[in-house]
């Protein structure tokens, strides 16, 4: 991280004094209610959907959760996180937290050293974020579904982004910006975000579920991931035997985090990359059954009406007008 910005974010704030002189967290600080819920109204101003304020250090943060969308970056050291009471994440340098509203979070003391920035995000901000992936894929939607709130899973992404220098360089330009108290930082950072999100679906692997008590979520993610890359010819055997589980063990847990089969997201994935195709390129309908792996035409055509509402040729000249 650029040192100037890091210079100001390792400042001891007053609530952190406070603590250093032994008062605790100030939960008044936080929410007005009796359950530990973070509120926003507490930390953005009226009008604003994005605001950002420096980890709060030397402390164990209570289990709480928030009524907005957190995104936790760690700009230098470690924090420990327990996320929904069982299951223990330690972020490191470069390493990216998001938390949607039902998740149960606390946080470890953190040292002086050990310097994150939380963005305190309403769930409207990322409107025009989300309609910036063009491209629609299942990793995108398994974003949006998770940060939304609409997910089976529960709730969170850790991604570690350290070594993603486009990543490193749009969160510095957002923190820059609500540092500097700019006008106008909803439109600009909400298109950043945009930036983004586009940069962490091109590194699906650097998303990841590793936790030892996730193995259904992880099984889950590293499908999708897979899926993904491999639409053309995937099959769910070979994915379940890079997993070691039975094929209808991993089609059955699919079904239940994603409400649908392997097969299912198979065919949505090469029906986004047709949709892509039809409007990116010149490519012939033919060429773009191809393209993705589709054998049958007659069964293609078919699937992309019952999605789409009109043939391949419609769609793209629908898209034209």
């Amino acid at each position: 991280m650029d040192e100037r910005l890091l210079s100001r974010l390792r400042i001891i704030t007053e609530e952190e004094q406070a603590i250093l002189d032994g008062q605790g967290v100030q939960r008044e600080r936080y929410t007005s209610g009796r359950d530990f819920v973070v509120d926003s109204e507490k930390l953005l101003e009226k009008g604003k959907l994005i605001e950002i304020r420096p980890h709060t250090r030397f402390v164990h943060f209570p289990r709480h959760r928030h009524n907005y969308v957190e995104l936790l970056y760690m700009c230098s050291g470690t924090t420990t996180h327990i996320l929904n009471g069982t299951q223990k994440l330690v972020l490191r340098q470069g390493d990216l937290l998001f938390l949607n509203q039902a998740v149960y979070h606390e946080i470890l003391p953190a040292a002086e050293g050990d310097v994150g920035v939380n963005f305190i995000l309403l769930p409207q901000f990322f409107d025009r974020s989300f309609r910036m992936l063009e491209q629609e894929n299942v990793l995108r939607d398994f974003l949006i579904s998770t940060l939304a709130g609409e997910s089976a899973f529960a709730g969170w992404l850790h991604i570690a982004a350290g070594d993603i220098l486009p990543v490193e360089n749009l969160l510095e330009n957002m923190i820059w910006t609500l540092l500097e108290k700019k006008p106008g930082v909803n439109l600009l950072n909400q298109t950043t975000m945009g930036l983004l999100l586009q940069n962490l679906t091109l590194f699906a692997e650097n998303i990841n579920r590793t936790l030892p008590d996730s193995r259904e979520e992880n099984a889950v993610f590293t499908t999708l991931q897979y899926i993904e890359t491999r639409y053309r010819d995937g099959t769910l055997e070979e994915i379940a035997a890079r997993l070691h589980m039975p094929p209808y063990t991993l089609s059955r847990l699919l079904t239940r985090h994603t409400g649908a089969n392997f097969k299912q997201l198979l065919q949505q994935r090469k029906l986004q990359q047709a949709v892509y195709l039809l409007s990116h390129t010149g490519m012939s309908a033919d060429a773009v059954l191809e393209a993705i792996g589709y054998e049958n035409s007659s069964y293609f055509y078919r699937k992309f009406k019952e999605k789409y509402g009109c043939t391949p040729a419609a769609y793209r000249a629908g898209r034209r007008l």
